[in-house]
């Protein structure tokens, strides 16, 4: 005899329950994303912050670290985004409506040292005053280049966060750049690192714009904060 009785099984339908809410999350973050998303407007300055009504999520991270690739690939876009090889080339926080459940905000990318003084200057006190005065805002994807892991550019922005309480998630973006050891071990250095912030979501996204690694996990993140289907 094997010893796989009857009494050894999981009761009928066990396994089943155990991956449906994981499956129900993925399903909704394909659904959601699969829907129209449309560029609504871009703000240079606080004045022009424009009031939606509708839970946001935001997008930053340093300079060149796959911002604007990660957004066209969570939307199926290819030019919903403008990428480019050029680092600090989005000046403007551009707002995005996904299926009027949740506005997508990228944010221009920080620690570009290049930058003058004047437009790093700008960036920042737009960007502060965004992350810092918006009832709507449920979250900021802070996007980590998985080759580099956390900057000290990084930390300052996570100092912000964590003195404003706003709800933030680390998000490593090319992980096919990464060998399996190397990239284990940095999930678990930043998931040491997060563990001491009181305003990290506790679990590290491991994505790869290229490959889709991890682009339904964000997606089913991000599904989870959107306004219910139908919601006025």
């Amino acid at each position: 005899m094997t010893g796989d009785t009857q009494s050894d099984r999981p009761p009928d339908g066990e396994a089943a329950d155990q991956t449906a809410p994981e499956a129900r999350s993925l399903e909704a973050g394909r659904l959601l994303f699969s829907r129209p998303c449309n560029f609504l407007i871009s703000a240079a300055d606080e004045a022009q912050l424009p009031a939606f009504g509708r839970n946001e999520v935001a997008f930053a991270g340093r300079s060149n670290v796959g911002k604007s690739s990660l957004m066209n690939a969570l939307t199926g876009h290819k030019t919903l985004a403008r990428t480019s090889n050029t680092p600090g080339r989005t000046r403007l926080l551009n707002f995005f409506d996904l299926d009027s459940r949740l506005i997508l905000v990228d944010l221009p990318g920080y620690g570009y040292a290049r930058a003058s003084k004047t437009d790093i200057a700008r960036w920042t006190k737009l960007t502060r005053g965004y992350l810092k005065g918006r009832a709507e805002l449920r979250r900021v994807c802070l996007l980590v280049d998985s080759r580099h892991g956390l900057k000290s550019s990084d930390r300052q922005v996570m100092d912000e966060l964590d003195q404003a309480a706003v709800s933030y998630q680390v998000v490593l973006t090319k992980a096919d750049k990464m060998k399996p050891g190397p990239l284990a071990r940095m999930v678990a250095e930043t998931g040491r690192a997060l563990a001491q912030r009181p305003a990290a979501h506790p679990d590290c996204l491991v994505t790869s714009a290229q490959t889709g690694a991890g682009i339904p996990e964000l997606r089913a993140a991000l599904a989870a904060l959107a306004e219910p289907p139908g919601a006025e």
